[in-house]
């Protein structure tokens, strides 16, 4: 049994999200505020602490809706109607789980079977936050808004003719305001049993949640309880100095999750797992033996000590006769060997011989603390989930583990080097299954989710284990921006070539595609260099600098094989490639010329954007048509060599690059005349310097670039000491401020400004 899926609604970003889970490994990746840490927040208020629920965890796309409703009960009241049923179902946080159970797994789930028939395959459950009493929530806000207008009121009466009005509005403003203090005093968390023949696939990346019948009753108790055990690492694990607070306690005093130091997880491990007071062993009797040896030695010793301070004290007359009598005895455990701040200490390596030092365990980096920590943890809630050592109940109430380990971590990161983010993610799953009762075992399923923002994580596992979740702009219907998340796995469908291809250069490059703001797809090393730096220099490009993007060098071959990704991930998307012309012909290469019948060789153009095989058309082409717009938002575009104008002598000619290099020469051909290089960079100078007519010109800098190293060329000119007088090709100048508007848009329509429509 596992958990195959669960559907997020109207939990913060997540209005409508369906999120299916790998049987194993599951990693959430996607751009800042793209509803990650939603999806984790939800499973932790439904699924581990439904106390800590806030009115900000209702959506904010319904925020207007319910405080319409609340309006329509008000006007009722005023109007002496008779006031409407509550209607909040469309508005309330709810997170559907669908389990995959097998045959002899039934009788895990008797409380989840939809009919006595069933055998095996799916079973739902939805847990909803609503009021527990619907009709008492409404009365206790209605109550609540007519004392605020009746106070407010009075006191505007009692300000008459003394210019003094009160301008405060009394809370509760509205019906949000009212939820925002009194909404744990009137919800809890319900469950209600769903049904697999009504499960339907997403539409739009948002998912249709299966509506309930009307007047369905809610099931008793928790459903999933004795089903999933679920643990998790949040992101702060408050690492630090001693002096730095890190134990926090809930509200019945419990130790807290997170902000704990690795000498307080040993002593909890040790308490839960490993001591033998209580029930020991044949072969702890040497270690109790020892123990209560040393105890007796030192309460000799302390009785000795503090003799003469009794004696001293007695002579004052207490205790007195029949008073108890004072003795200084210890009670030593070995726990408490794990208290205090040097309990895990780091052993410094030392010469052959040499004396071993040792240090507190502060005093290495946060980087190796936060790795051992969550190791650590994750190895106490796999035994905890096993009932290993001493939290092996005994006796009628013991409880068999249950059948399913949720197991959350998240942003694992932190503080972390690259690699050493990899070999965690890759292991972590491991740690976890490292029982001998677990190994293969189907009886026992754990499954780990991790959210994150690294690259390097996200590199380190399958293609198949990535959720990316993705933003989506307001809408006529949603006012507010969401999210949606896709899988995936299934955006090439069956495994090919270029689903291979895409897997395999994501691997190589490292490249933070699912992070990103926006990409950028290059042609060659000297775009990769180059353009980069024009971006940070040139003024009116100062908005990318503050975008998060990505650069990916793929070649204009290879571009069109992301199609698929990038239209999965809805990334806004600049390709800037070469035009590759040839003679249809003979499928011989050729010059881009207008006027030949030439065609596009490159697949991007043809088959992408803007979709157009003929040479004349594309070089025509109005730059606004050489974008493709996508209905949800994102578009992707095009931006390739087109004709220039340049000055031979004292005659302006047409000009028609082929390549970043030659369009980079003819857009700055006065600054190479003249100008001492080498390489390629040298011999444009020459070709500047003694140029006679633009075919002598063409034909020269075709073989200069054929001969040239490009990548050499590109340092050359980015470490020399005009590089700033450099301008960059028309074409990426025309693709650039594109991305900066489509951004500038994308940025309004996500977070719009104060007082914006």
């Amino acid at each position: 049994m596992h958990i195959s899926q669960i559907e997020i609604g109207n939990f913060r970003k997540l209005v409508a999200a369906r999120i299916a889970f790998a049987p194993e490994k599951t990693v959430f990746v996607g751009a800042n505020n793209s509803g990650k840490t939603s999806a984790m927040t939800a499973l932790r208020r439904f699924l581990v602490d439904s106390r800590s629920f806030t009115i900000n965890d209702f959506s904010l796309a319904h925020w207007q809706a319910l405080n319409a409703e609340g309006e329509a009960w008000e006007v009722a009241i005023k109007s002496d109607a008779a006031l409407p049923i509550p209607n909040l179902l469309n508005f309330l946080p709810q997170l559907d789980v669908w389990l995959q159970v097998g045959k002899g797994e039934m009788h895990y789930v008797q409380k989840l079977l939809p009919t006595l028939d069933w055998k095996s395959g799916l079973l739902g459950v939805r847990l909803r936050y609503e009021p527990d009493e619907p009709v008492k929530f409404q009365q206790e806000y209605i109550a609540a808004r007519t004392k605020a207008a009746n106070t407010t009121a009075a006191a505007i009466k009692a300000a008459e003719g003394k210019g003094d009005a009160p301008q405060l509005e009394l809370w509760p403003l509205n019906l949000v305001d009212f939820l925002d203090r009194r909404v744990r005093s009137f919800f809890k968390v319900k469950a209600y049993l769903l049904d697999p023949a009504k499960l339907v696939d997403p539409k739009d990346g948002l998912a249709e949640m299966q509506v309930l019948p009307e007047g369905l009753e809610p099931v008793e108790g928790n459903p999933l309880d004795g089903l999933i055990q679920i643990d998790e690492i949040s992101a702060q694990r408050g690492f630090g100095s001693p002096a730095t607070p890190r134990v926090q306690r809930d509200e019945a005093g419990a130790e807290a999750r997170s902000g704990r130091r690795l000498s307080t997880q040993l002593r909890s491990y040790y308490d839960n797992h490993l001591d033998w007071q209580d029930t020991p062993e044949l072969s702890d009797i040497k270690a109790m033996e020892a123990l209560d040896k040393a105890r007796k030695a030192f309460d000799e010793r302390l009785s000795e000590s503090f003799d003469k301070a009794l004696k001293e004290l007695q002579k004052l007359g207490y205790p007195g006769i029949s008073d108890p009598k004072l003795k200084i005895a210890t009670k030593l455990k070995l726990q408490d060997g794990l208290s205090h701040d040097s309990a895990v200490q780091y052993e410094i390596p030392a010469a052959a011989g040499g004396h071993v030092h040792r240090l507190p365990e502060d005093s290495n980096g946060l980087g190796y603390q936060n790795l051992v920590s969550m190791v650590f943890a994750l190895m106490s809630y796999r035994d905890a989930w096993m009932r290993v050592g001493k939290a092996a109940a005994s006796g009628e109430d013991a409880k068999p583990p249950p059948p399913l380990h949720l197991m959350l971590v998240e942003e694992p990161e932190a503080y972390l080097h690259a690699q050493v983010q990899q070999v965690f993610i890759r292991h972590a799953y491991d740690v976890l299954r490292n029982d001998p009762t677990l190994g293969k075992s189907a009886n026992f399923c754990t499954q780990l989710v991790v959210s994150t923002h690294s690259s390097h994580v996200a590199h380190a596992c399958d293609f198949a284990a990535l959720r990316y979740f993705r933003r989506l702009p307001p809408t006529d219907k949603r006012k507010t921006p969401t999210a949606c998340v896709v899988n995936l796995s299934s955006v090439f469908g069956k495994p090919d070539q270029t689903a291979k291809f895409v897997a395999r250069y994501l691997k190589a490059t490292h490249c933070d595609l699912f992070f990103a703001d926006a990409a950028i797809f290059v042609e060659g090393s000297a775009e990769r260099v180059l353009v980069p730096h024009f971006v940070e220099q040139v003024d009116k490009f100062e908005y990318l600098r503050s975008c998060y993007t990505t650069w990916l060098e793929v070649g204009g071959s290879h571009a069109h094989r992301f199609k698929s990704l990038v239209e999965t991930l809805g990334l806004t998307t600049l390709i800037i490639t070469d035009l590759d012309a040839k003679d249809p012909n003979t499928n011989k290469i050729e010059k881009p010329m207008l006027g030949k019948g030439l065609e596009a060789r490159n697949e991007t153009l043809r088959t992408w954007v803007p979709k157009q095989t003929s040479v004349d058309a594309l070089m025509k082409l109005e730059e606004k048509d050489k974008a493709l717009v996508y209905p949800n938002g994102y578009a992707v575009r095009a931006a390739y060599q087109t004709s220039a104008k340049l000055r031979i002598g004292t005659t302006d000619v047409d000009v028609h690059a082929n390549t970043f290099e030659d369009a980079l020469f003819y857009r700055n051909f006065d600054f190479f005349k003249g100008r001492t290089a080498t390489g390629l960079a040298g011999r444009f100078q020459k070709i500047a310097d003694d140029a006679k007519d633009v075919a002598d010109l063409a034909g020269r800098v075709t073989l200069a670039i054929d001969d040239g190293d490009k990548a050499e060329f590109a340092l050359e000119l980015l470490f020399s000491d005009d590089v700033e007088k450099l301008c960059i090709p028309a074409y990426i100048e025309h693709g650039l401020l594109w991305l900066k508007e489509q951004l500038e848009r994308k940025e309004a329509d996500l977070a719009p400004k104060a007082g914006a429509a």
